[in-house]
């Protein structure tokens, strides 16, 4: 793989790197966009003085919009990408907020979300237009550069990534459960750079015909840093409470598939004319699983369908130099084994390492199986709004991820004939039926027409799969 393909100037894809930025972004704009920083620090619902933010205050998004410059004659000058990266953040959020207000204040009001503003005016959309261009990205607020990966700063660069060390540069709400929430995806990341080593590794011995054990070890890798992300992932519990998450849900809504909210979409004053749709930030833009479903060969698996397709389109909105990755890896993947690395493994005779794919493809599930417990809790008992940030279906499109991933098991383990004695192999194994049965009742209930959230949450307990 060409290393060289991965990386914008921001991003690189890497085992020094993984999917975090080279280095940490920048907290604030040149003081050249002094009138655009001052909105920044003003916009959450409230402030860190305790105040009321613009976003506390009902019409004063709008005021304060019509009052900032139109600074594109500066963003076209602009070349440094961590500035392009700040920028982008900038009117993302600004954008998001300008165009989102009035659905959060009707939410606040009638406890459902209203129409939102259909007009990006020009001093937004123009500069934002320009620095999503020079980025090679769409011009809304994106998981990679605006609202997560590109989002932190450290409290003390000394104690690294973890969530409680981590700020937000911009914020909606101001608030400690927005913070919690985004964080600890950018948490969940420091363990990017071994899962890439891992992933590199990999392929780099069976390229060299190393042997079985050397194979194995980088793909012990993988599993590793899977089994440590993970545990990352289960602190959103602890790090944002469910019952707040519509604090700033709303703030992170896409156009495409929230017609309800957006109808035809948002028109780009002085940009052009026709109305314009762009999915929304959400945590399915992250890359760890779509390159681990790559490496492992669950995207064999995916059904023919549109949930299916909802799920490639997602893809197209991370980073040039990560989509590129993606690329990359499967068309190796492709060429190691028409069946990718679950045939190759198996042709080579490794149970070994087809016990250590199907780890992998565990930790998968749990990933999926614990970000479907979330759109339970965080989500379904919150609103009955149906569409996702990313403007997916909330009850069935996480299920149709989480199906292939298990089909992707059940044809692991029936390649493996000889580890009855491996306690791995034979945990997965006896476990693995309970999986099916908790998805199975879950949908089930949730095609009632009046389904209990609660009682779809509750099942987890029953199948001992609280993630």
């Amino acid at each position: 793989m060409d290393l060289t393909r991965y990386t914008d100037g921001f991003f690189q894809v890497s085992p020094i790197h993984g999917f975090l930025p080279c280095k940490d972004p920048l907290k604030s704009l040149p003081s050249s966009y002094k009138a655009l920083q001052l909105l920044l620090d003003d916009l959450p619902r409230q402030k860190e003085n305790g105040e009321k933010g613009v976003l506390g205050i009902n019409g004063e998004i709008e005021k304060r919009v019509a009052d900032l410059p139109n600074f594109i004659k500066k963003v076209e000058q602009e070349s440094d990408p961590f500035i392009l990266q700040a920028l982008f953040r900038a009117y993302a959020f600004i954008s998001s907020a300008y165009t989102l207000a009035p659905a959060h204040f009707a939410q606040l009001e009638t406890g459902k979300y209203g129409k939102a503003n259909q007009q990006l005016p020009a001093q937004l959309a123009i500069p934002f237009c320009a620095v999503a261009k020079k980025l090679k990205v769409y011009p809304w607020l994106d998981y990679h550069y605006a609202y997560s990966l590109g989002n932190y700063v450290k409290k003390d660069p000394k104690k690294g990534f973890v969530w409680e060390n981590l700020d937000m540069a911009v914020k909606f709400s101001g608030m400690p459960d927005e913070r919690g929430f985004i964080m600890l995806h950018v948490d969940i990341n420091q363990y990017s750079p071994e899962l890439i080593e891992g992933v590199l590794g990999t392929l780099e011995k069976i390229d060299e015909n190393k042997t079985k054990s050397k194979i194995n070890t980088s793909l012990d890798q993988c599993y590793q840093a899977m089994i440590k992300i993970n545990g990352r992932r289960k602190i959103m519990w602890e790090a944002s409470r469910w019952k707040h998450y519509n604090d700033f849900r709303v703030f992170i809504m896409g156009i495409k598939g929230n017609e309800a909210i957006f109808n035809e979409g948002v028109y780009y004053e002085g940009v052009d004319e026709k109305a314009r749709q762009y999915r929304g930030q959400t945590g399915a833009q992250d890359n760890i699983i779509p390159t681990m479903d790559i490496f492992t060969g669950v995207i064999n698996y995916y059904p023919t369908n549109e949930l299916t397709a909802y799920l490639m389109d997602l893809r197209a909105y991370c980073p040039v130099c990560v989509q590129h990755f993606f690329e990359d890896l499967k068309e190796d993947m492709t060429q190691l084994h028409p069946e990718g690395l679950m045939g190759w493994l198996n042709d080579c005779g490794n149970e070994e390492g087809l016990v250590l794919l199907l780890g992998i493809l565990e930790e998968i599930y749990f990933f999926r199986n614990g970000h479907w417990q979330f759109v339970q809790k965080y989500i379904m008992q919150n609103t009955t709004y149906a569409s996702a940030t990313g403007g997916t279906p909330i009850i069935s499109w996480i299920p149709n991820q989480i199906m292939s991933v298990l089909n992707a098991m059940q044809a692991c383990i029936e390649l493996i004939s000889k580890q009855e004695d491996n306690p791995l192999f034979i945990r997965i194994k006896e476990a693995l039926p309970r999986k099916k049965s908790l998805l199975e009742k879950q949908l089930a209930l949730l095609h009632r027409d009046n389904y209990s959230a609660e009682e779809v949450y509750a099942l987890n307990k029953t199948h001992k799969l609280k993630d």
